[in-house]
């Protein structure tokens, strides 16, 4: 089972499920330097655990993520620092699992990127999001300055981090920066159901799709189609594609797992 050994950062498996969840309420869950480590470890074993299928992201005390910690002592080289945070985008950029984001609260900063670097984000009504670096005299990070223009175009993108207003779950579902706003009475049943699902699905087959679909704007169309039938033959070689033949044949549910079939 993935878990990981702090107060800060809570891992909760059920079922092929895996909750983190950001404990620093006092502190809107912001991450201080310690917690970052924890949250890179918790991603990294979560990548390496064949019982996890799907991850969910989330913070503690009604807020998902005020970013990173200002207030909180740093110490070493800024570019050092900054390295340690990057290595945790990268690894949840690149993580082979379905990861949602469930926001409640606030999500600024570096926490909303947080957010944007999950697949898919379920927010409450309420919550509220920003880009808010510009006003404390800081550029984007945390992936930001890559995600936004891709989500959303550069004009909007460039809204967002040179004026880093506050706006809303609505406003952010229009943009395209949240997936589903769900009421606060609804959002954690959402989310269980949805990450079931996730976690339930051909998880060899959604791998690869996320992965391709994160390199699509780095590649050509050709190159693309490429990918897609290397990703094919990979999914021909396990399982779940049979599977699924037959369960379609049959008029029922596949149970995928995954499982290689060549020698």
């Amino acid at each position: 089972m993935s878990t990981v050994d702090s107060d800060t950062v809570l891992a909760e498996q059920r079922g092929p499920v895996l909750t983190l969840t950001l404990n620093r309420p006092q502190r809107k869950n912001a991450i201080d330097p310690p917690t970052w480590g924890v949250l890179h470890e918790g991603l990294r074993r979560a990548e390496l655990d064949d019982a996890v299928r799907a991850v969910v992201l989330t913070g503690a005390g009604g807020d998902f993520c005020a970013g990173a910690d200002l207030s909180a002592d740093r110490g070493g080289h800024p570019l050092s620092r900054m390295h340690r945070i990057n290595d945790v985008a990268l690894t949840l950029h690149e993580l082979s699992k379905p990861v949602i984001a469930k926001v409640r609260g606030v999500a600024v900063g570096a926490g909303w990127n947080l957010a944007l670097g999950c697949d898919l984000v379920v927010s409450a009504p309420d919550a509220r999001y920003s880009q808010i670096f510009a006003k404390r005299g800081l550029s984007l990070d945390f992936g930001g300055s890559w995600l936004l223009p891709r989500l959303v175009g550069v004009q909007q993108a460039k809204r967002l981090a040179l004026l880093g207003e506050i706006i809303g779950a609505e406003e952010a579902r229009e943009l395209g920066l949240v997936t589903w706003v769900k009421g606060d009475d609804e959002l954690d049943g959402f989310v269980d159901e949805l990450a079931d699902r996730l976690a339930g699905g051909a998880s060899v087959a959604i791998s690869q799709s996320k992965t391709m679909l994160n390199a699509a704007g780095q590649q050509t169309f050709r190159e693309a189609l490429e990918s897609e039938a290397r990703a094919q033959s990979i999914n021909f070689a396990t399982a779940d594609a049979p599977a699924a033949f037959r369960a379609f044949k049959n008029k029922a549910e596949p149970e995928f797992t995954g499982e290689w079939l060549v020698d």
